[in-house]
């Protein structure tokens, strides 16, 4: 294993994109709050960053080539990102940062075959190491991964796809260990549900596979054709993206590529709904409204104006009191199980009530019971919650459970009547850039504490 690495977040930016590659640690998980006081309309310009789960499949794609992969527009100071440049980095990726939002990965030489399982247990997406490491290689040894306890979400699926194309894989010691010494064999694959995740694994692995691979039933998230067409710049040959079905053809080697990452739909839908809920104008910069289909028709049944000016969205409330609405969550191109709490959120304010069914997760209403120590009157009934809305939330200390929940308390927070806390925010660290600065820049009455404060 490589020694301990350096942190190049603790270091300025070189603006030199010639600088001596870095290995990267992952960013401890600190006790920080956020403290808000409520009652701000949201008025100004947020910047969107670069989609997260996006660019980790991105980051993972270097495996593929001894050539460097740059990808531009990354969200660089998530600690999800942190934590995979630390991954990719005990393998022997060498990354550099020439400058804020671009990094530089290339695997020149694979130093070590295992991901272990103190890195890999901080976030899911370790595990798409396993399928362009053993590709390349023959063999990968990937830890059981970690992330939000949102319910169980196996990687049995990249497991028999890639023991469906030759890997002969076993479950030992809390690791899944791959070997596949004469190389992988492209075969036709069926989902029996869509995973984002194994579709990422598996169209990486099958790009160094002998013959053709086809994912049926595969999924169509725009992080999955984002990931496509970086491998396409790297030299593969994928048709299909977009689609239930990628077609595949494994070429001997990939080559270097550029590729921009492309921004985050989650968080562009999280600014809308604070938009629709707060009231005020929010000019969201460099956004793909084509992504959030699913969040209009709601949004827009709720009070909320959308208009587009270039790569730009503007939302803004009508006036009127929020409506409440129906949404349901189902795999893209249907309502994100990501902004499911956010929404969820803007409706204990709304008119009426509202209901949220929850069909990917079965443990995704842990938010709940802290949106009512502020006043929500929501009640679960198994997948579905009735949202009734109130005259207005109240502040109290309130406690985060996963990424999207705590988000959904920064919503809840800023409509709040006095003081909010909210803790356990290394949550949102992982997936929301510079949040506290992009709201406080929009007038909201916001700072970040220290654990000891």
């Amino acid at each position: 294993m490589p020694q301990e690495a350096e942190n190049i977040w603790d270091k300025k930016v070189s603006p030199s994109p010639e600088s001596e590659p870095v290995q990267i640690q992952a960013q401890k998980f600190g006790m920080d709050k956020i403290r808000i006081i409520g009652g701000r309309r949201l008025e100004g310009t947020i910047p969107v960053s670069g989609a997260k789960n996006a660019a980790l499949p991105l980051m993972c794609a270097a495996l593929l080539s001894d050539q460097p992969l740059h990808l531009t527009n990354m969200p660089s100071s998530l600690h999800d990102i942190r934590t995979l440049s630390a991954v990719l980095a005990a393998l022997g990726v060498q990354v550099t940062m020439p400058k804020e939002h671009d990094f530089i990965l290339q695997a020149k030489l694979i130093k070590s075959n295992i991901a272990p399982y103190d890195l890999v247990r901080k976030m899911r997406a370790s595990v798409l190491v396993l399928g362009p490491l053993l590709a390349r290689t023959g063999y990968a040894e990937v830890s059981l991964p970690g992330g939000c306890a949102i319910g169980t979400r196996p990687v049995d699926l990249h497991i028999d796809g890639l023991k469906a194309m030759g890997a002969q894989i076993v479950l030992e010691d809390g690791y899944v260990k791959a070997r596949a010494p004469d190389g992988l064999k492209g075969v036709h694959i069926d989902f029996p549900k869509v995973s984002v995740g194994a579709t990422e694994n598996l169209m990486m692995a099958a790009c160094l596979a002998a013959g053709e691979t086809v994912l049926s039933n595969a999924a169509r998230e725009p992080e999955i054709i984002d990931l496509g067409e970086c491998l396409i710049a790297m030299g593969a040959q994928i048709e299909g993206l977009g689609t239930p079905e990628i077609r595949i053809k494994g070429i001997k080697k990939l080559h270097g590529a550029v590729h921009s990452v492309i921004p985050d739909r989650i968080e562009t839908g999280t600014w809308m709904i604070a938009a629709c809920l707060t009231g005020g104008t929010l000019k969201l910069k460099n956004a793909r409204l084509e992504h959030l289909t699913a969040l209009i028709d709601p949004l827009e049944e709720a009070g909320l104006k959308i208009a587009c000016e270039g790569t730009d969205i503007i939302v803004h409330r009508n006036g009127r009191p929020l409506t409440g609405a129906d949404i349901m969550t189902a795999p893209y191109p249907g309502f994100p199980t990501d902004l499911q709490a956010q929404f969820m959120t803007m409706l204990t304010l709304c008119e009426g009530s509202g209901m949220v069914t929850e069909t990917i997760f079965e443990n995704r209403f842990m938010h709940v019971p802290e949106l009512c120590r502020l006043g929500a009157n929501i009640k679960v009934h198994g997948h579905s919650t009735i949202i009734r809305g109130v005259e207005k939330l109240k502040g109290a200390e309130v406690m985060a459970t996963d990424l999207r929940a705590s988000v959904a308390l920064v919503l809840a927070a800023l409509v709040a009547e006095g003081e909010t806390v909210i803790n356990r925010i290394y949550h949102l660290d992982r997936g929301y850039e510079n949040i506290v600065e992009k709201l406080r820049a929009c007038g909201a009455d916001i700072v970040r504490l220290s654990g000891g404060e």
